[in-house]
């Protein structure tokens, strides 16, 4: 059965009082879960799992948010090479349009966990929403930093979905893609009144939607 609890994080210290926590569970692989790409106006919301290996640690696991971009880079590589096994999966624009962002976030965690080649007996879900899942599963507020796992998958989402909108840029430079990441900036809604949404723009969003000619 799936719990649907947010742990009480209140006193906890990342990350060691927080994995102890956890135990409770019993012996089992855990994934973690995380996205990228939720508040953007452009491109699809990002998913990804981990399944962490723990004879081979990897140091500097954090919320992808807290990283440069190079130690982001070099995390990404590690992670690839280190985990038991990862998953990253998309929603779409479309999807994003026709579900909300909100229920696409879901779908893409769920397709994330799902494409998983080890399945875990426990999957940790950053946040405090949970995707349908067949495992159980626990949505833990601020896990990106407090739960290695979960920062792995921060990291793999967020390097993915910013090395799309370094492709997007190439093909559509007028609106700064590679600068933004589809992020509402000035300078995207900027080139947004300039130019009128792309093929890549989220056309529920209402500053997109405002852009239509």
């Amino acid at each position: 059965m799936r719990s649907k609890k947010s742990l009480p994080l209140e006193g906890l210290k990342p990350s060691r009082q927080l994995q102890k926590s956890l135990q409770w569970d019993g012996v089992g692989l855990v994934a973690g879960v995380d996205e990228a790409g939720r508040g953007p106006l452009a491109g699809p919301v990002v998913a990804a799992a981990v399944i962490l290996d723990e004879l081979q640690p990897i140091a500097g696991l954090n919320d992808s948010k807290k990283l440069t971009a190079r130690r982001r880079e070099k995390l990404f590589d590690e992670i690839r090479a280190r985990a038991l096994c990862f998953s990253i999966a998309e929603a779409t624009l479309q999807e994003i349009d026709d579900l909300n962002i909100l229920q696409a976030t879901l779908l893409a965690m769920k397709r994330a966990v799902e494409g998983l080649r080890l399945k875990p007996a426990k999957v940790l879900v950053d946040g405090n929403r949970l995707p349908v899942l067949d495992v159980v599963a626990e949505a833990i507020v601020q896990g990106d930093a407090l739960v290695p796992a979960i920062s792995a998958a921060s990291i793999l989402a967020k390097v993915h979905r910013d090395r799309l909108c370094d492709e997007w840029h190439q093909r559509l430079p007028a609106y700064g893609f590679d600068q933004h990441k589809g992020y509402g900036t000035a300078q995207h809604l900027m080139a947004l009144q300039a130019h009128g949404p792309s093929e890549w723009h989220r056309m529920s969003f209402a500053p997109v939607a405002r852009s239509v000619r």
